[in-house]
């Protein structure tokens, strides 16, 4: 029981930090000191999916449910086991990667463009 717990657990922190990949970049427009933070999320994020190496989290999930004697993930990993075919249909997953790569520019361009045009024509800067 205690294991299955553990893989419910990693899945939700999973889907957390996809969702931060995604909106991250306006977080920092509240709070401009985490954009680091969600540069190094990004670049995580977008490196599973164009490079193809494995997230420790789908590795501490599979770990999990195995202990719990449940199946692990599939193969092709927790996005396609969760959300595609769940949230979006498998034929968009194309549009879906565009459209989170559009989400981070977005955000990281108003990030800027925030930071430049603040009240008073000072900049507020990323540190401040």
């Amino acid at each position: 029981m205690w294991y299955r717990l553990l893989a419910d657990l990693i899945a939700a922190v999973h889907l957390l930090f996809i969702g931060y990949v995604v909106a991250g970049g306006f977080v920092a427009w509240r709070l401009p000191r985490t954009i680091w933070l969600h540069g190094l999320a990004a670049a995580w994020g977008f490196g599973t999916v164009l490079i193809g190496y494995d997230c420790p989290l789908t590795y501490g999930e599979n770990w999990a449910r195995q202990r719990a004697g449940i199946s692990g993930l599939p193969p092709e990993g927790f996005i396609d086991h969760y959300l595609t075919g769940v949230i979006y249909p498998e034929s968009m997953l194309l549009e879906v990667r565009v459209l989170v790569a559009a989400c981070v520019l977005v955000s990281w361009a108003g990030l800027w463009w925030r930071t430049r045009r603040a009240p008073g024509g000072a900049g507020v800067g990323i540190a401040g």
